[in-house]
C-alpha cells in the first residue's frame, strides 16, 4: 500500500471522522476499564460464577476487538493514532520538501502543528514557521 501524504486542507477535512472515532475509542476505553474491575471482583467471589466470569470475558474481547477495528480503520486512511487518552493523531505530509508529520490534538480546532518524523511531539511547531 502506497503511503498517503495529506495536506493541511486535507488533514483538516478528516478531523470530524477522527473526533467521532476517538470519542468513541475514549468511550471505549473507560468501558473495558470499568469491566475489567468487573471481572476481576467476580473472579474473587467464593466460588466465582463462572457464568458470569464467561460473559464479561467474552463482553471484554469484543470491545478491544471493535476498538482494534477503528484503529486499523483510521490507520488505512492513513491517519496514525499516537495517544487515545489525550486525543493525540498525526498525519504524514511533506511541507518544504520535507517529510514531516501534521499533528493534532485533542480541543485544537483545526490541524495547525507539525513535527519531523523522529522528533514527536515535543518538537511541535505551528505550521507556516
Amino acid at each position: 500500500m502506497a503511503k498517503k501524504y495529506f495536506t493541511v486542507e486535507e488533514a483538516n477535512r478528516m478531523l470530524p471522522y477522527v473526533r467521532q472515532e476517538l470519542s468513541f475509542l475514549q468511550e471505549a476505553k473507560r468501558q473495558f476499564a470499568a469491566t475489567y474491575q468487573e471481572l476481576q471482583q467476580t473472579k474473587k467471589q467464593q466460588p466465582p460464577d463462572d457464568g458470569t466470569v464467561f460473559t464479561l470475558e467474552c463482553r471484554l474481547e469484543f470491545m478491544e476487538l471493535e476498538a482494534q477495528m477503528r484503529i486499523n480503520r483510521l490507520h488505512e486512511q492513513g491517519v496514525q493514532v499516537k495517544d487515545i487518552d489525550i486525543g493525540l493523531f498525526d498525519f504524514p505530509s511533506v511541507l518544504n520538501g520535507q517529510e514531516v508529520l501534521l499533528c493534532w490534538r485533542q480541543g485544537e480546532p483545526t490541524v495547525s502543528h507539525y513535527h519531523g518524523i523522529h522528533e514527536g511531539y515535543a518538537g511541535r511547531r505551528p505550521i507556516g514557521e
